[in-house]
């Protein structure tokens, strides 16, 4: 039996059985192992489960001596709440061209977050706030490669979009974009010009001649002269020239071809008459005569050719010789926004790799920290392991100028050489990011002294972070790969309590169980983690068990999951596909015809089982790839489990399996909603609605209206929506959601009996959720014990049910509803409303600092506008100005427009100066 190797990458998670020296030397992993796994398969099915387990499991079980959680690759201050709070009040004194920078080191802060529409919202301010076209093009790229999972059928690189925040043809121009970052481009209408100058030759009678070889241009001389001052000044000045007839320019470097492209432009202006190749030779001559205006018109002509790489790599090799700005920056603009699979294309590598493009880039100014960031951030994400990503990174540290850029280059730096075993130098990397006042790094050093055989070396050095800095929940995990025995437990148990989201202190605790024969303890403890955090990593290792304990149908549940989130993922140390290890298990599970399978989704939505409904859909999928209700139902699961990557995708291969016009239009809706384009979602369903009125297009128009604040008109209106809906054809896991949705509407607008009859109608079609509904509506009517009732149905019923607790906590006494939070914080322990209330409860209390601690607890794990509001207010109660100030500029980077923060540190200030001027 071999162990198990945890390489959790920058990418993925991953569980893999094996060591690294345990590969299949070059050959297929998939059919290096086939044969042993298909055998007994090929015969008559093994009764004996013991059987059956050891041959799925070909590499064991995975043991604890080789599991190890990863390292970090992102910024990660020891206090963030502070890092946060000192950013806030740099950008408020900063000048404009500084405010881009700021944002973008903000966006490298919240990285470890995890939340992506967060840093989607940096990016865009960033780019909004950014003056020049280098910085420009760097980020749109940028926001468009975040953006990809959602890229429609048809739709190219460098098309526009419709927004100007990632408009290629918004980004080649300077200056400071003050459109809302939702505004709609302009460049998508005809703004075809209209030239009114002559082509040919007027009135004017020529009066010099340029000679090259044996032709003669015939030219106009003040025309000629005014594309220069050094034109000016050989044909009036002092020089022999102003009195000549003709002007030899054979030995100028410049073809007659050329020349008459500079007669005709001196007369008209224009270079669409020309090929590239003659304006290309016109970019030259301006620059060898200083004809700046030439040189403009050159250099933004030539960037509006540049279409894809190939043109790319031509002409950005003439940019940067004839110092062309815009063509330069058009033609990196071309091999950004083709990122990722540009970084396969080793022409494109080698420019960007290589220190000697990087200077000349520097030299027009298109080499910079953003640009690398970029470009390493991609590559990390592609291979950790490649030459590429190593120099793009030293490349990045090569322009890295503020202390914050240094760390987090050198600190990537070090993460990559660890992945590549090259522990001395990760070791040196992490050392001189903690030089730059990276303190995470200083795990990184443990790590690589550790793997370097220094394993009391690496627990000091952890211990005197422990003992030195307040200590947070990384640093215990990271201790406990040095320990032994029962302070080994003790420090992931520290670990847990202090960061409940780190995943490898469950891993750890259940694969110690596992050897010690306990499997059903295992899942148990891998199950916390899972209820509150999907992870591919974690759903493999709970397969593993299953497998070991027999039970194949829940192995093959979480495999689909597993491939739901990451359709490629590899087990087994990357050596069997998950689609092979289905095919294996599936011959021990149920069969089920379609039919089965939309009963067993129903049943399994309708207990709130969201893993086991991905389940059902994914294995539906594999007998019918294309359907894009199947699709669209999975994404709505992957959103309500956070996994909003993931729902992205399965909305845009929805979106392009579309059958229908108007069933395409229902996905672009909810795509541009969910990516914050409500006017645009609005404008699909209402083109949807007017070409078939089906459920699904009334119900997106009606959720769109209801998510602001609704009059009584609006209510009424989006109220006529949902009736229309259900007057549509659909099944009943939809039909739930709208009766649900309609009944919150009429609890809104005090209409209780209808809002009561709407979520009995769900209830009966086994809505489940539709007993919050119900309880609501008992609240309302002073029928606290009704409530409380219903929603101890929902918690009976529902598999995943931390939100049942947490809300029926509102309908019972103080000690039950303390309860009640308390096991909803045990469930899912990301919820933040639980520490909120058990603050204001101990702040009613009069314990002020114990409610303070409260929030603290959760606050170092779940950094949250809501609770660094509601601490900043406590802090203001107390008098503790200082830090109710830190508290509000911390919030405020998450959301710089929140009214009621905004409120409180402005009254904050105003009192701290007040009381500094007595």
């Amino acid at each position: 039996m071999y162990g198990l190797k945890l390489i959790e990458r920058f990418k993925s998670i991953q569980v893999h059985a094996l060591s690294p020296s345990d590969t299949t030397n070059g050959k297929n992993p998939i059919a290096a192992t086939k044969g042993k796994l298909i055998k007994p398969f090929s015969k008559s099915k093994p009764t004996n489960s013991v059987s059956v387990a050891e041959n799925l499991l070909p590499y064991g079980l995975p043991t604890t001596d080789v599991l190890e959680p990863s390292i970090d690759p992102h910024l990660k201050p020891i206090d963030l709440v502070e890092a946060l709070a000192d950013l806030y009040g740099r950008l408020e004194s900063s000048s404009q061209s500084n405010k881009s920078l700021l944002l973008m080191e903000k966006h490298s802060l919240l990285r470890s977050l995890g939340d992506p529409k967060l840093l989607r919202r940096c990016l865009c301010a960033a780019r909004q706030n950014a003056g020049d076209v280098h910085s420009k093009v760097v980020l749109s790229a940028w926001l468009r490669f975040e953006r990809r999972e959602d890229e429609l059928v048809g739709v190219s690189a460098m098309d526009c979009g419709g927004h100007i925040l990632q408009c290629p043809n918004a980004a080649l121009v300077s200056g400071y974009c003050l459109n809302s970052i939702h505004d709609c481009c302009q460049c998508l209408k005809d703004h075809s010009k209209v030239f009114d100058k002559p082509i040919l030759k007027g009135n004017e009678d020529s009066d010099v001649s340029f000679c090259i070889g044996n032709e003669e241009i015939q030219c106009v001389r003040y025309r000629i002269a005014a594309l220069s001052r050094a034109f000016n000044v050989m044909l009036y000045g002092r020089f022999l020239e102003s009195k000549m007839d003709r002007i030899d320019f054979s030995r100028d470097g410049i073809s007659v071809k050329g020349m008459r492209a500079v007669e005709v432009y001196s007369r008209t202006r224009r270079l669409d008459l020309f090929s590239p190749k003659v304006v290309l030779e016109l970019l030259s001559f301006a620059n060898r005569f200083c004809c700046e205006e030439m040189k403009s018109a050159c250099d933004a002509h030539l960037a509006s050719l540049v279409g894809n790489i190939k043109d790319a790599l031509i002409l950005i090799e003439y940019g940067l010789e004839e110092t062309a700005n815009l063509v330069v920056a058009s033609c990196l603009q071309v091999l950004l926004r083709e990122l990722p699979s540009s970084l396969h294309n080793w022409k494109v590598m080698k420019f960007f790799c290589s220190s000697e493009a990087m200077e000349r880039l520097a030299r027009v100014g298109h080499a910079s920290f953003l640009l690398y960031h970029f470009l390493s951030q991609v590559a990390m994400e592609e291979s950790m392991l490649s030459n590429m990503t190593v120099m793009l990174l030293e490349r990045l540290e090569e322009c890295a100028k503020e202390r914050w850029q240094k760390a987090l280059a050198l600190h990537q730096l070090g993460v990559v050489m660890l992945e590549r075993k090259e522990y001395k130098d990760a070791q040196g990397f992490f050392a001189a990011a903690a030089v730059a006042g990276h303190v995470y790094s200083m795990a990184g050093v443990a790590r690589a002294k550790h793997k370097q055989g220094k394993q009391y070396s690496a627990y000091k050095l952890m211990s005197s972070l422990i003992s030195e800095y307040k200590p947070v929940g990384w640093m215990y995990q990271e201790r406990s790969l040095y320990n032994i025995g029962k302070e080994k437990i003790l420090d992931l148990e520290t670990a847990t309590e202090l960061d409940p989201t780190l995943s490898f202190p469950y891993k750890y605790r259940a694969v110690a169980k596992v050897e010690e024969k306990q499997i059903r303890a295992a899942i148990l403890e891998i199950d916390k983690i899972i209820g509150f955090k999907l992870s591919p990593d974690c759903l493999e290792l709970r397969a593993w068990f299953f497998i070991a304990l027999g039970d194949y149908e829940s192995a093959l549940r979480d495999i689909r999951v597993v491939l739901t989130l990451e359709p490629n993922y590899v087990m087994f140390h990357r050596k069997i596909t998950g689609n092979y290890l289905i095919e294996l298990l599936s011959q021990w599970a149920q069969k089920w015809s379609l039919a089965d399978s939309w009963m067993q989704l129903y049943q399994r939505w309708s207990c709130i089982d969201d893993i086991g409904s991905l389940a059902i859909i994914h294995q539906m999928l594999v007998n019918d790839p294309g359907k894009s209700l199947l699709l669209f139902r999975q994404s709505l699961l992957l959103l309500r489990l956070n996994c909003q990557k993931a729902a992205m995708c399965c909305l845009r291969l929805a979106r392009n399996h579309s059958s229908s016009e108007h069933e395409r239009l229902i996905y672009e809706g909810w795509i541009l909603y969910d990516t914050g384009h409500r006017e645009e979602a609005l404008s699909r369903a209402d083109k949807s609605i007017l070409l078939q009125s089906s459920f699904e297009a009334l119900f997106l128009k009606a959720y769109i209206l209801a998510d602001t604040s609704l009059d009584h008109e609006s209510s009424s209106y989006v109220v006529q929506i949902l009736k229309e809906a259900l007057r549509c054809p659909s099944d009943g896991l939809r039909k739930g959601q709208a009766l649900n949705n309609l009944g919150s509407i009429y609890v809104d607008s005090g209409k209780l009996d209808l809002a009561a009859d709407c979520y009995m109608n769900a209830l009966e079609i086994k809505h489940t959720r539709a007993h919050q509904g119900l309880a609501r509506v008992y609240h309302q009517r002073n029928k606290r014990q009704d409530a409380f009732d219903e929603m101890t149905k929902l918690i009976e019923k529902a598999r995943n049910n931390a939100s049942a607790y947490e809300k029926r906590s509102e309908y019972c006494d103080r000690e039950m509803a303390k309860n009640d939070l308390d096991i909803a914080t045990k469930l899912d322990p990301l919820r933040t409303y639980p520490y909120r209330y058990r603050a204001a409860v101990l702040m009613d209390d009069q314990k002020d600092t114990e409610a303070v601690e409260e929030l603290t607890k959760a606050i170092a794990f779940k950094l949250d506008l809501q609770m660094l509001h509601l601490r900043a207010a406590f802090y203001e109660s107390m008098g503790n100005l200082t830090s109710a100030l830190q508290d509000c500029q911390a919030a405020l980077c998450f959301d710089p427009d929140h009214k009621e923060t905004l409120d409180l540190y402005y009254r904050a200030r105003d009192f701290a100066v007040n009381q500094q001027l007595k």
